[in-house]
């Protein structure tokens, strides 16, 4: 590149070749290429926090923003979500009911389609925040979707004061269904 300075380059180089194997790693775990072989899933708690562009702290304050913006005219339950991509960027979601309740969309799914629209596609974690004192998982719908299109990501549970739980979405959803199965 004419006037480029290839101090600079190698750096910006090295950086783009480590997020296209990190996202390698995530589509591959996203796609069930490291557990074909496995009769069973075991459930595997986090002990630590994943390493991102944000941190946990600043996960859960997005989804905690989110929830502001929730229209729960009906149930008054309010949930925000934070989704965090590989490159770290976060996008959010909040529910929006409708009086049929069949038409509601959760949190996570909005924050999810919304991440998909924008053309960001490997995800590492998702924050879910109620105002609730036990952690406040998605619903099974949620499950599902995250599952296809994010994998066996980490899920930070929250409420508005403390992390509640921190789980691998395969120990919410053990035996999913996916693409393996149709083939």
């Amino acid at each position: 590149m004419p006037g480029s300075d290839s101090r600079f380059s190698g750096g910006r180089d090295r950086r783009k070749a480590e997020r296209r194997q990190q996202q390698r790693r995530v589509r591959e775990r996203r796609t069930g290429l490291d557990r074909r072989g496995e009769a069973g899933w075991e459930a595997v708690t986090l002990e630590t926090v994943s390493a991102g562009g944000v941190d946990e702290a600043g996960l859960v304050a997005a989804a905690i923003d989110a929830r502001t913006r929730a229209r729960a005219a009906f149930s008054g339950f309010k949930v925000g979500a934070a989704l965090e991509t590989a490159g770290g960027e976060v996008v959010t979601g909040c529910n929006v009911e409708n009086a049929t309740y069949g038409l509601t969309m959760c949190a996570e799914r909005v924050a999810l389609y919304k991440a998909l629209s924008e053309d960001r596609s490997v995800f590492t974690r998702i924050a879910v925040v109620a105002d609730t004192a036990d952690p406040t998982p998605p619903c099974g719908a949620c499950r599902q979707l995250l599952w296809e299109y994010c994998g066996d990501i980490e899920v930070v549970l929250a409420n508005l004061s403390t992390v509640t739980a921190r789980l691998r979405l395969s120990e919410l959803l053990p035996r999913p269904f996916d693409a393996r199965l149709l083939k």
